[in-house]
């Protein structure tokens, strides 16, 4: 018979958490006789417990909370690149299996979503809902932690199996904690169906424990909703209604035929419940009024500003966050965002760099389609301008006039930036990221000067990016990651998300419900100084619905999803190459997406590469488990 191990070790480390303000309660028995009872013997261990299992959302192990993560979730797709590590992206690569699961196992550097860690979160977590009723109590307000510690468990188990959900399909669905003599050869996995019907009775249950309010930090019943939103959304989309024709009627990854339009319907309630304030007051940081027909500079710096402050708030949350993940600066949570990210001419890392097809999708700033063969139709490799051009026509440099997102989320050549490290000042252009290479003559050949944030710069070299940009967006301008950890909050639920949900639920729906999607969708436009779009045909408008979600949740998580949602990741996987660029002494400058440079080489090649697989290991361990098809 085969048992299933649980980890008790985890517990002991609650219990140590617990011991500062505990030490009464530890008292009464040794540390070596630790057990169960003791651990559910005091209200306040209880919650120390929950604390950790908050730590370990996501499917986590201990090297980062979340999204705040080394290696970012969108360098598995088409938005960035993780430099340090880009085969771990096996669904890239053509290699995931069973045997070959990179970013999604235990040692898989930086990665998360790790199904043997999300159930030892479950398991925790239904150990806390099993003993907690139990729990003695003193006071009133001990009543109240009691009770929203379990609308807590709740909304970190339905968040714990939506990510199951949305990453392997249908889930070992299990209520209660399993015990050393469970024979875990009886555990199957559910449909889709009934994993997401298990996921939203959670999240009801959550929703009527907690309050509109809560310690910042802690889920409150609108962070429930918005999971629910988020999880609908999913269940709503094509890879789990059939886009896979082959599979269609495979329980683990489909829903029933017919099930799409009420799942629609579904999602876009559960976006609007939040919009209506049902579950606590939320808004979009900024303006949502139309912007100017023709932004100033000073425009431009302003909405960029807005948009850049929702990732770098620190204390008091804004009105646009319904939930996140607080890093103070020494001790608990750890956010390394700055050095995992910056430059390497700041003696940061340098990891996940944005594509040149993902910063080609950034907008002008007056809303129309940015084009690179403006100037030479047809060539989308180079672009060139002499200094009497540039200065005639700023737009030929193709980072001028952008709009004011792309600002926030990228760090390019010439881009503003830090103060440079005293080994760094002096070094022209001052504080500006520097990923060109400067020559004395046109026709030279070898560059007088390497830009300090290159692979040949003359600081961490090895640290720079290999195709031309950096991420901005998660960064925090007033640390220096050489020194110091990010104490900028990660923001997992914002309204914009519920908008843009709401948004895409409704023009999937069509009829009367698409304007009312394209509406919500130009809320989000307008906060970032975009004009309304525009129309009256479902698929332009689908198109203008995804084309949003890729800029506004740029670097955030979201793209691993919508992309295999969509089932367009065979389209928009392609090899990554660098950008190179070259100014020269008389102004000339020369910018070349360089297909002789490969930075990473990628291909999405089998539908199979939308679920990820159950390992080997766990096959082996319970193979009555289904496996996920075309393993």
């Amino acid at each position: 018979m085969k048992k299933l191990n649980f980890n008790i070790s985890a517990l002991i480390i609650f219990m140590m958490i617990a011991v500062s303000c505990q030490e009464d309660i530890l008292d009464k028995k040794a540390v070596d006789t630790f057990n169960e009872q003791l651990a559910f013997s005091d209200i306040n261990v209880v919650n120390a417990y929950l604390g950790k299992c908050y730590d370990r959302m996501g499917g986590n192990t201990d090297d980062g909370i979340l999204g705040a993560r080394e290696d970012l979730l969108d360098s598995g797709t088409d938005l960035l690149l993780c430099i340090h590590r880009p085969a771990n992206y096996v669904m890239l690569k053509g290699t995931m299996s069973p045997d070959q699961l990179g970013f999604f196992t235990d040692d898989g550097k930086g990665g998360y979503l790790r199904w043997n860690n999300l159930y030892r979160n479950i398991q925790d977590i239904n150990r806390i809902l099993a003993n907690v009723d139990a729990v003695p109590t003193t006071s009133s307000p001990q009543d109240d932690l009691k009770k929203q510690i379990i609308g807590e468990a709740y909304f970190i188990r339905a968040y714990e199996y939506g990510t199951l959900l949305m990453v392997y399909g249908g889930a070992v669905l299990k209520d209660e904690p399993y015990k050393l003599e469970d024979d875990f050869t009886s555990a199957k996995r559910s449909s889709l169906k009934e994993t997401l019907d298990f996921i939203l009775k959670d999240i009801q249950s959550a929703i009527d424990i907690l309050p509109a309010s809560m310690e910042q930090g802690r889920a409150n019943r609108a962070a429930a909703a918005a999971l629910k939103s988020r999880v609908l959304l999913f269940c709503a989309s094509k890879l789990t209604n059939g886009g896979w024709t082959e599979q269609a009627s495979n329980a683990l990854i489909s829903f029933p035929a017919g099930s799409q339009q009420a799942l629609l319907q579904q999602a876009r309630d559960a976006a609007k419940d939040v919009m209506d304030g049902k579950y606590g007051t939320f808004s979009l940081v900024g303006t949502v009024n139309d912007p100017p027909a023709v932004l100033t500079e000073a425009d431009v710096k302003n909405y960029s500003d807005t948009y850049f402050s929702i990732f770098n708030q620190k204390a008091g949350w804004n009105s646009e966050t319904i939930w996140g993940i607080q890093f103070p600066l020494s001790g608990g949570n750890v956010n390394n965002a700055n050095i995992w990210y910056g430059p390497n001419g700041y003696h940061n890392w340098g990891n996940n760099n944005p594509t040149e097809p993902a910063v080609r999708r950034f907008e002008m700033a007056d809303g129309s389609k940015f084009q690179w063969d403006k100037y030479k139709p047809g060539d989308m490799d180079l672009r060139t301008a002499t200094a009497t051009e540039m200065a005639s026509d700023p737009l030929r440099n193709p980072y001028n006039g952008r709009e004011p997102r792309f600002y926030a989320c990228v760090l390019y050549d010439g881009a503003p930036w830090q103060q440079r490290p005293s080994d760094a000042a002096g070094l022209e252009p001052d504080n500006k990221i520097q990923t060109g290479y400067y020559f004395k003559n046109v026709g030279d050949e070898t560059p007088y000067k390497s830009g300090i944030d290159t692979r040949q710069g003359l600081i961490e070299a090895w640290n720079g990016t290999k195709n031309g940009y950096y991420i901005k967006k998660l960064l925090d301008p007033t640390s220096a990651g050489q020194y110091f950890r990010n104490t900028n909050t990660w923001v997992e639920f914002r309204y914009a998300e519920i908008l843009m949900n709401y948004a895409e639920a409704c023009i999937e729906l069509g009829g009367s419900d698409l304007q009312k999607g394209i509406d919500a969708m130009n809320m989000v436009r307008n906060r970032a100084g975009l004009p309304d779009r525009v129309t009256a045909d479902q698929a332009v408008a689908r198109e203008y619905v995804r084309h949003e979600r890729n800029i506004e949740f740029f670097g955030e998580g979201h793209r691993f999803y919508d992309i295999r949602r969509w089932m367009i990741a065979e389209q928009v996987i392609e090899n990554v190459y660098g950008m190179r660029i070259e100014h020269y002494d008389n102004g000339y400058t020369i910018w070349k997406h360089n297909k002789t440079d490969k930075a990473d080489d990628r291909s999405f090649s089998d539908k199979k590469f939308y679920w990820v697989p159950l390992s080997r290991d766990e096959m082996n361990k319970a193979p009555q488990l289904q496996q996920n098809p075309g393993y």
